[in-house]
């Protein structure tokens, strides 16, 4: 990524364990100091919301890692195009609202099923450590 890349999380416990920063601490990856409760603005989130969503109204849903991945890929692409446009073209408003409330609660907030996320992010990273 090079030398001035800089990662950014939102603090949320998964992001936090021991193999994560284990995993950042080899790859010599630093991580940007961002404080608990901080807004998260980025339209990913909403979209990982999306797909856990997508995932947990699966049925059967998977049982297994390789069901799992199976499942992720399926919905990842079947996520319409025009709901991802949606929420960038969302920001503006998402900002203001920010602003607006001193960077507490918006309408946009949103509670992403940590435990769906969990295996999102770690499917992912397999993914990513392979290439």
């Amino acid at each position: 990524m090079g030398a001035e890349f800089l990662f950014m999380d939102d603090n949320a416990r998964p992001h936090r364990a021991n193999i994560v920063d284990e995993c950042l601490q080899s790859e010599d990856i630093t991580r940007m100091d961002w404080p608990a409760y901080s807004p998260d603005l980025n339209p990913i989130e909403h979209v990982w919301d999306m797909l856990g969503r997508r995932i947990a109204a699966r049925q059967p849903p998977p049982t297994c890692l390789p069901e799992l991945r199976r499942a992720l890929l399926d919905e990842w692409c079947n996520i319409p195009q025009d709901q991802i446009d949606n929420l960038i073209l969302s920001m503006p408003r998402r900002c203001k609202a920010c602003i607006a409330s001193s960077g507490r609660h918006t309408p946009y907030y949103h509670h992403t099923n940590h435990v769906i996320l969990f295996f999102v992010n770690r499917f992912f990273f397999e993914i990513c450590s392979r290439e």
